[in-house]
């Protein structure tokens, strides 16, 4: 089975980048350096435009996972309107004040994508039991949990991602996030058993305009997406997958 790269992007050149490098399906967000935000409906219409499958961020603010008051029917709205676009699933979260998963939230947000594909996100990765998450993730019928296995990176996170691979036993995709690249997936679909993965594949952007740091309309450290490293995973994850093969054929 071939690994599936999921690339994140958050604007019309990344878009090109992740499909010229090889990706198999891109989330799409804005503003990926406060975490990933909902994309505008132009950008969505130039992704969809692409050819390849699109799960939209549906985050309609930065900051933590606990909702607001209208921040509920909001998600709804954009969940049905990205959908409605093209985009083949969305992406979300939601959390309790205690950091458990917020349920009802979730449930609704489950029954607004109807027969689109839906995500929880890394909102999963701040809960107190990630393997009890998984549970409750697979009962209300989500299709995929993106993770780190609850630590900085995938690498450090690598033994609990394991640990949700098996929690889900095939009821739902556990993708790993955070970190991955050409120099550690192998690893980490070893130790894991992952079938997808998602990357930023990114470098750093040529910095802002000092004077638009000063003002507060950029930050340093904006990070762009890049097609040699999208392409140097693809074919990462291509060799460990032949090596597999390699190793069932001889088995």
């Amino acid at each position: 089975m071939r690994v599936l790269l999921e690339i994140c992007v958050d604007d019309a050149a990344g878009i090109d980048a992740a499909v010229a490098g090889g990706a198999d399906r891109l989330e799409l967000c804005s503003a990926l350096e406060l975490g990933g935000l909902t994309p505008s409906a132009a950008l969505l219409d130039r992704a969809v435009g692409s050819g390849i499958p699109i799960h939209a961020m549906i985050r309609t603010r930065s900051g933590g996972f606990v909702l607001h008051d209208g921040d509920l029917p909001l998600m709804v709205e954009e969940v049905k309107l990205a959908l409605a676009r093209g985009a083949a699933g969305v992406v979300v979260g939601a959390l309790l004040p205690d950091g458990q998963l917020d349920r009802d939230a979730l449930a609704v947000l489950r029954d607004a994508a109807d027969k689109g594909a839906i995500v929880l996100h890394r909102a999963i990765d701040l809960t107190p039991d990630p393997i009890a998450a998984v549970e409750q993730a697979c009962v209300l019928g989500y299709d995929k949990i993106l993770s780190s296995g609850g630590a900085a990176t995938v690498a450090e996170g690598s033994a609990m991602l394991a640990r949700m691979v098996q929690a889900a036993h095939g009821r739902l995709s556990v993708m790993p996030g955070s970190g991955v690249a050409p120099e550690n997936v192998g690893v980490l679909l070893a130790q894991t058993h992952a079938i997808e993965v998602h990357a930023s594949a990114s470098v750093a952007d040529l910095p802002p305009d000092a004077a638009a740091v000063r003002l507060g309309f950029a930050k340093a450290g904006r990070r762009v997406t890049d097609e040699q490293s999208v392409r140097r995973l693809r074919r990462a994850l291509d060799a460990h997958q032949a090596t597999f093969t390699a190793g069932e054929t001889i088995r």
